[in-house]
């Protein structure tokens, strides 16, 4: 089975009082040393396909996991039956995708009180209220890290796509005659200043590319990190404001919460250079589309790339595909093989870390945790 560069395999097996136990192995080396997984019974419940075969695999080899696979036109009295004696759920990270009734809310958790441990596929979770399930005592992990490169590498290539106009060149010389090439004429990334929008794992490695390929400046706003954390990342603290006066590219790399929700609006875009570009690969409602719209149509922005939306898909006739300078995907930067591969093991590996009582790696409320081990022992001793 290939495993990004090299074959993954997976053994298992009993060792003493039934004890079982799980390893990868990697090139015919192994990868991991054998971890005990708990036996302690787990129910985990997903629509859908698991995003990669291999996170599948990795759960089937060990016995103590029920996997639980379900359609969204199954009958729905056998679906909650299911989510209702599920003791963990696999959701979907897209939100337009999923439908409502089957997001992590405090009435799904009422429905399903069993479920002690949700997992997103991605690393946005904002189908999941993650304040409900802290309440209640039940973990949120999600898969962050795991398209890092995907995203980073959709960013660094709508970057140059727009900087030297590869889109307008090709709308205009498949559908006219009568321009110059001179009428084209492009810009560089070299020594340029981006200026990123939340520096986690996609943000930083942002910065990693921009700073190392093209000697860029890179200057970062993340509220959630001190200006040493920042500056380890490979950037240089500063505002909001001073980051959108002074970039020549903006990069929208932070979560959807109440925080960021409609950030990027009328008077932040205003305090962007006339001619800077503006690139979102997070998530839909950061950025206020009809504001964006409003620049452009002004000449108060040079140009955009869009993938993600308030509603997706966005509609046909959506404004945003009047401008020749603007960059349309449908929300696929974090979409790779290779991404989709890490994920579905990223998952894998979690649910058994949780299944074995350990603290998983990619925790999104940590508060929950000691909630969550006082429930799960309740269940032990029932």
């Amino acid at each position: 089975m290939n495993f990004l560069d090299g074959i993954l395999t997976f053994e298992h097996g009993l060792e003493g009082r039934g004890r079982v136990f799980i390893r990868f192995v990697f090139n015919g080396l192994p990868k991991v040393f054998w971890r005990e997984v708990g036996m302690e019974s787990w129910r985990i419940s997903y629509f859908g396909e698991w995003a990669h075969k291999d996170g599948v695999r990795t759960l089937s080899l060990a016995p103590n996991i029920d996997l639980q696979n379900l359609e969204f036109n199954n009958n729905s009295e056998k679906i909650w039956s299911c989510l209702g004696s599920s003791d963990g759920y696999q959701v979907s990270s897209a939100r337009h995708e999923l439908p409502e009734e089957y997001h992590v809310s405090s009435a799904f958790l009422e429905k399903c009180p069993r479920i002690m441990a949700v997992s997103v596929n991605g690393a946005g979770f904002d189908t999941v209220d993650v304040q409900a399930c802290t309440d209640r005592g039940v973990i949120v992990v999600n898969q962050a890290g795991a398209n890092k490169e995907a995203v980073s590498e959709h960013v660094l290539g709508m970057m140059l796509a727009l900087a030297k106009r590869m889109v307008e060149m090709d709308r205009s010389l498949r559908r006219e005659r009568g321009w110059h090439r001179n009428d084209y004429m492009g810009t560089e990334l070299f020594g340029k200043t981006v200026g990123i929008i939340g520096l986690g794992n996609v943000g930083s490695r942002v910065a990693e590319l921009c700073g190392g390929l093209f000697q860029m400046q890179v200057s970062a706003y993340d509220p959630y990190l001190s200006g040493k954390e920042i500056e380890d990342r490979g950037a240089s603290p500063v505002v909001l404001e001073k980051l959108l006066e002074s970039s020549d590219f903006v990069s929208i790399n932070c979560p959807l919460t109440t925080e960021t929700s409609g950030l990027i609006n009328k008077t932040a875009i205003g305090q962007m250079k006339t001619t800077a570009y503006l690139i979102t690969t997070a998530r839909g409602g950061i950025v206020d589309e009809g504001a964006l719209v409003e620049a452009l149509e002004n000449g108060r922005l040079c140009g955009a790339g869009i993938d993600v939306w308030a509603a997706e898909p966005p509609p046909v006739n959506h404004k945003l595909n009047n401008f020749d300078n603007v960059i349309l995907t449908m929300h696929t930067a974090g979409i790779t093989e290779e991404a989709r591969q890490r994920q579905g093991v990223y998952a894998a590996e979690q649910w058994l870390q949780i299944a074995a009582g350990e603290r998983p790696p990619r925790l999104v409320n940590p508060s929950a945790w000691e909630g969550f081990q006082a429930r799960k022992k309740r269940t032990q001793i029932l």
